[in-house]
Formats: structure tokens, C-alpha cells, sequence
């Protein structure tokens, strides 16, 4: 057949149509995706800046309005304080007429309520009459006025939750403070008419707080915890929240939920401060109409390039079938490489803990010469009191010779305590991990190094705390880290006048252990933990130590670092506390 000789020719040229055709719709999706982000930036800032300009117009207009009200009715408690009337009233006791001329100033000058208090904080004038009598000596605006000589402004939240705003003043006459006038401010009246808006509008103060609002839930809170206040939102209001959202620039804040536009102006009075949030939803629906546009287009776009790439699938399934056959025998060859590279790994691990055994029995090894003058100082000790205890049983004094032999047993005690300390190093380090207390190991390593640092003289300072220092280790691998630490030290210390070593051990998140020493300093602290690196004359170390330390350490779930300081170098040892331990080791 006709296509049976034309199949080989083909898959060329189907490869390349095919090529073709997946960088036409990878390059119309990148195309897509760039006009529609670009597009939708653009539109998004555009009608973004168009509504916040009209956000800060009204903001300005809000302001003033509110600035003017309270300018308006600050000067008023300075033209009552000055009135005769008002005054001789107070001087009098008469206030007959109080009340009426206190009316006649609300109607002049526009305030919302007008009280006159006498010295005692009694109600003696009010243009509403039926708070004559009243008492206000506990009230803010009595008090303040008292203690000023000018006008002092105050607020102060009502029991509904709404505040009150006042201007007082103390009246004065022949140097003695005779009432108080108070003017109070009407407010609301503005939260009143912002509520028309859309727009939610809050006032604060120099203190933080939201003295006047459209919510009435946000009045005495901060604004950050005023707009954490909203109702729970059901599923489809979330669904809807996160497809709006995209449309536009990331908002200032969200209002019960709703992501808002945020606009802020100062208010030139006390450090107040007016802020207004602004639905985006005229900005999402202009942008989100172009946007459908552009989508739908694009959308057409790529159902053609699809259907186009859906022809050629088949030419592609023959491939993948060889790809697939190929793809098994490489599986194959992998496993077998990963069989060998797991039996070299083992291999390793069994090399390296033969390593770490024969580093420690190289230890054992130099500190076979001090044990030995260990051991012979209580052998030489029990030749003395064996030899005296022979000559007080040849004069019959038996209970003088039983002393001698007391002793004797106590310096056999020792010799024992010092060949079990060795015997228990010498032991390999198993895997199993078990609560140790890091002390104790601090305890133990200083034990088997007190051979060699007693003929050096060194000064050892111990800093432990009280309380256990519990981690999850293995002990005789731990005593191995901390013994080659103590012994780095003594060696740096070799050549000082005065060798010291400082041990500290501290307990927080993690267990801390510091071996501070007073010599020269590490001169290469980038190779210091490399295997067969040391800085050791040949035949005194073959620098294994820390190397082999660094990795137990890493074992254990911990770390091990070194520096140089003024005064020497310092190994600190970071190993987790018991809880965590436990998981590091698992």
C-alpha cells in the first residue's frame, strides 16, 4: 500500500512539524499569560488610582469638616468664661436666668449641649434643662479643667460604646476658681453622614484608639484589632474571595473579609488621624471585563494548537514504546550500581569503626607509660606496709598490723579503679544509645587523663551545672570525643609557662561542651577535622583524633567546631538534650 512505502520518510519531518507546533503553543500561552498579567497590572492601577483619588478627596473633605467643628467649638468656652452674667451667677448663687442665657450663646454659636457647674461639680445651667442638678465632680472635663487655666479637651466612651468629646474651662474671678463651663462637641453627627458611603472611616487618636467610626464594633480598640473583627465566611464566600483577589494589586487591609483600598490623612488636632478603606469593587469589574476578553480569545487560540498536537500523539507512542525498552535495561545497570556502591558503603562503615578502635588503642597506648607510675606508686606504698605489718606481728601487735593491711586494700581498690577505666576504653563502642549524663563522661575522661596531666601540672577549671545534663549517646564513644578534646588541649599547653585548661559545660535548646585551652591557637582551622592532618612531629600523632571525633559527634546527632581566640583555641561540642537526642539517633 501507498503509505506502507511512505512510512520511513515520516518521522523526520512529523518530529519537526511536531517540534514546531509545541513552541507555537508554548509560545502563545507565554504570549497569553504576559498580556493578561501585563493587561491586568495596568487596568488594575490605573482604575486603582482613579478610586483612590476619589478615596482622598473625600478624606480631605472629612477633615476639614471635622477640624472646623472642633475650631468652632473651642473658642466658645473662652467667651463664656469672660461673661459677666455668668460669672456674678456663680459669685450670686442665683441662676434664675443661667439657663436661658446659656441657650441663647447654643443658638449664636452652634454647640450641641452647654452645661455651667459650680465649684463643687453641681449643675447649676444647661441648655438641656433636664440636666440641671446634676453631678459631674468625678468627670473628666470637671476635673481638667480644674488643674488648667486654659481650655482643655476631653473624651470619653459613654456606656453604648459611642464617646463623647467636651471643651472645658474654668471660670475665675478675684483669683478664685468660681464653676467650670463645658462644651460638648456633637461628633456622631459625621459618622452619621460617612455611613452614606461605601466607604468604612475610622478617626484615631494620639493613644491608638478608634474614638469615631462607621463600624461601631471598632470604637475603643485599635485599628489593627478593629480589623481583625469580622464573622466567620462560608465556603462560597471564600471561593468568591480568592477569584476577586487576583485582579488587582495586593490590598492595603481587609474590612469584615473584603479586601480594601486604605487611605490615611492627619488631622491638625491632638495627633489625630482619619483612615478610610475603599471597596475595590468598581476596579474589579472593569478589570475583570477585559481580562474575559483576552482569555476567551486566547482560549480559542490553543484549543486550535491542541488539536493540532493531538494528530501527531501517535507518531510519538512508537518512540516512547523504544524509549521504555531502553529505559529497562538502564534500570538494570542502575540497581547493579547501587548494589555495589551499598556493599562499598558498608565496607567503609566497618573501616571506619576498625579506625576509630585503633585510634583509641593508640591512646591506651601513650597513656600506658603514666599508668604504669601509677601503678607503681601503691605497689611501692604496699611493700612499705607489708614489711611494717611483718614487724608488728613479730612484737605482738596485731591491731596496728591490721591497719597496715587496711591500707593495703585500699591501694589494691585504686590499682583496680585505674586498670577497669582502661579495660572499659578499650572496649569498642556499641550501637545502642542509652540516657547518659554528659557529666558524668566529663568525670570519667578526666579520670583516665589524670595519669598524664598530673606530671604536666596542669591547671584544670570545671564549670558543670547542677542539675543533669541527659543525652542520648553512646558512653564509651563519648568519652572517647571528650578524651581526645582534653588531650589536643594538653598538647597545645606543651610549651606554655603556665598550662590551663578551661572545661565548660552548659545546658539550653542544645548540650554545650567547651575544652578551652591557653596555648598558640589552630594555625589551619579549615583542614582541622580532614583525616591525617595534624600539626604533630612525626611518630607523635598520626592526626586521626579529631577526625574521627567529628564524625561521632555527627553521629550522635550533634556537631563539633573549633576557633581561635586570643588566648588559645576553643573545641565546643553541641550535642541535642535527651528529647530530641532520641529522634537524632533514630
Amino acid at each position: 500500500m501507498p503509505a506502507t512505502s511512505e512510512t520511513p520518510a515520516p518521522p523526520v519531518n512529523g518530529k519537526g512539524l511536531t517540534l514546531w507546533l509545541r513552541l507555537a503553543v508554548v509560545g502563545l500561552v507565554a504570549v497569553a499569560a504576559a498580556l493578561v498579567l501585563i493587561t491586568n497590572q495596568w487596568l488594575t492601577e490605573r482604575f486603582t488610582e482613579t478610586t483612590r483619588s476619589r478615596a482622598e478627596l473625600r478624606l480631605a473633605l472629612y477633615t476639614g469638616n471635622l477640624i472646623s467643628e472642633l475650631q468652632r467649638n473651642s473658642v466658645v468656652p473662652v467667651l463664656l468664661a469672660n461673661d459677666p452674667s455668668l460669672l456674678g451667677a456663680l459669685q450670686n448663687g442665683v441662676f434664675s436666668g443661667t439657663s436661658q442665657r446659656l441657650i441663647s450663646f447654643q443658638s449664636e454659636l452652634g454647640a450641641a449641649l452647654i452645661l455651667l457647674l459650680d465649684a463643687e461639680g453641681r449643675t447649676v445651667g444647661a441648655t438641656d434643662r433636664n440636666r440641671i442638678g446634676t453631678q459631674h465632680r468625678q468627670d473628666p472635663y470637671f476635673v481638667e479643667a480644674l488643674r488648667s487655666k486654659d481650655t482643655v479637651f476631653t473624651s470619653w466612651k459613654r456606656e453604648t460604646g459611642a464617646y463623647g468629646f467636651t471643651f472645658s474651662r474654668a471660670l475665675v474671678a478675684d483669683n478664685k476658681m468660681r464653676g467650670v463651663v463645658v462644651v460638648e462637641v456633637d461628633l456622631m453627627k459625621y459618622e452619621r453622614a460617612w455611613s452614606g458611603f461605601a466607604d468604612a472611616v475610622a478617626v484615631i487618636n494620639s493613644e491608638g484608639q478608634v474614638v469615631l467610626a462607621t463600624e461601631p464594633r471598632w470604637r475603643g480598640r485599635t485599628l489593627d484589632e478593629a480589623l481583625q473583627l469580622r464573622d466567620a465566611p462560608s465556603a462560597i464566600e471564600r471561593a468568591l474571595k480568592v477569584t476577586a483577589d487576583w485582579t488587582q494589586n495586593p490590598p492595603d487591609a481587609y474590612v469584615k473579609g473584603e479586601a480594601v483600598m486604605r487611605t490615611e490623612a492627619r488631622i491638625p488636632f491632638r495627633g489625630w488621624r482619619m483612615v478610610a478603606f475603599t471597596r475595590y469593587d468598581s476596579v474589579r469589574e472593569q478589570v475583570n471585563a477585559f481580562l474575559a476578553l483576552e482569555i476567551m480569545g486566547f482560549a480559542i487560540l490553543l484549543a486550535a494548537g491542541f488539536y493540532l498536537l493531538s494528530r501527531r500523539a501517535r507518531f510519538q507512542s512508537r518512540a516512547f514504546q523504544r524509549e521504555s525498552a531502553e529505559l529497562r535495561l538502564l534500570n538494570a545497570r542502575l540497581q547493579r550500581e547501587i548494589a555495589e556502591r551499598e556493599k562499598v558503603q558498608h565496607d567503609l562503615e566497618a573501616a571506619e569503626q576498625t579506625l576509630a578502635q585503633s585510634s583509641k588503642l593508640a591512646v591506651l597506648g601513650e597513656m600506658s607509660a603514666a599508668v604504669s607510675h601509677e601503678l607503681n606508686q601503691p605497689l611501692a606504698a604496699m611493700k612499705t606496709y607489708l614489711a611494717g605489718a611483718r614487724l608488728l606481728l613479730q612484737r605482738r601487735r596485731p591491731d596496728e598490723a591490721l591497719s597496715s593491711f587496711q591500707r593495703i586494700d585500699d591501694l589494691i581498690d585504686r590499682m583496680g579503679a585505674i586498670t577497669r577505666q582502661l579495660k572499659s576504653y578499650a572496649r569498642k563502642g556499641g550501637e545502642a544509645f542509652a540516657p547518659v549524663d554528659l557529666r558524668s563522661c566529663v568525670g570519667e575522661a578526666l579520670s583516665m587523663m589524670e595519669p598524664q596531666l598530673k606530671p604536666r601540672r596542669v591547671r584544670i577549671l570545671r564549670t558543670l551545672p547542677r542539675e543533669p545534663v541527659m543525652v542520648m549517646a553512646d558512653r564509651i564513644r563519648l568519652e572517647q570525643v571528650i578524651i581526645n578534646l582534653l588531650r589536643n588541649a594538653l598538647d597545645a599547653t606543651r610549651d606554655v609557662p603556665a598550662p590551663q585548661i578551661d572545661i565548660i559545660l552548659t545546658r539550653g535548646d542544645t548540650a554545650t561542651l567547651l575544652v578551652r585551652d591557653n596555648g598558640p591557637g589552630i594555625s589551619d582551622l579549615d583542614k582541622l577535622f580532614e583525616p591525617f592532618w595534624t600539626t604533630k612531629k612525626p611518630g607523635e600523632g598520626v592526626g586521626l583524633g579529631l577526625a574521627i571525633s567529628s564524625g561521632i559527634v555527627a553521629d550522635l546527632g550533634g556537631r563539633l567546631t573549633a576557633r581561635n581566640t586570643e588566648g588559645g583555641a576553643v573545641f565546643e561540642m553541641q550535642l541535642p538534650i535527651l528529647g530530641d537526642g532520641m529522634k537524632a539517633a533514630e
